[in-house]
């Protein structure tokens, strides 16, 4: 099993959970970050740690946030490892709790 970062992360992309990634799984677009599910050795450190809630166990992922396991495993294979914290988006705590954010996802 692997960790899955949803829609909550889309226009904030907060960094703490690649903090305490043991592995550096994490990959990094414009205003998102995905895990990348052959790094990830399902350690939960980044759960308790990203403050947009955006991070589910791949088998607790909300029913309506399915399609992001596969959009992880896609886009981890074109996007560049993120292994140092970097401040969040600047409106990044506006963007925190708003839905249906996935037409805003930047490749």
């Amino acid at each position: 099993m692997t960790y899955v970062v949803t829609e909550s992360c889309i226009k904030c992309k907060y960094t703490d959970c690649v903090d305490v990634c043991p592995v550096d799984c994490f990959r990094e677009g414009p205003n998102f970050l995905v895990i990348d599910p052959d790094e990830c050795i399902d350690c939960t450190l980044c759960v308790a740690e990203c403050p947009a809630e955006a991070i589910f166990a791949e088998d607790d992922v909300p029913a309506d946030q399915a399609h992001f396991t596969a959009l992880n495993a896609e886009l981890a294979k074109e996007w560049p490892a993120i292994i140092e914290r970097k401040d969040a988006l600047p409106d990044a705590d506006d963007w925190a709790k708003v839905k249906d954010k996935l037409g805003m996802l930047e490749r």
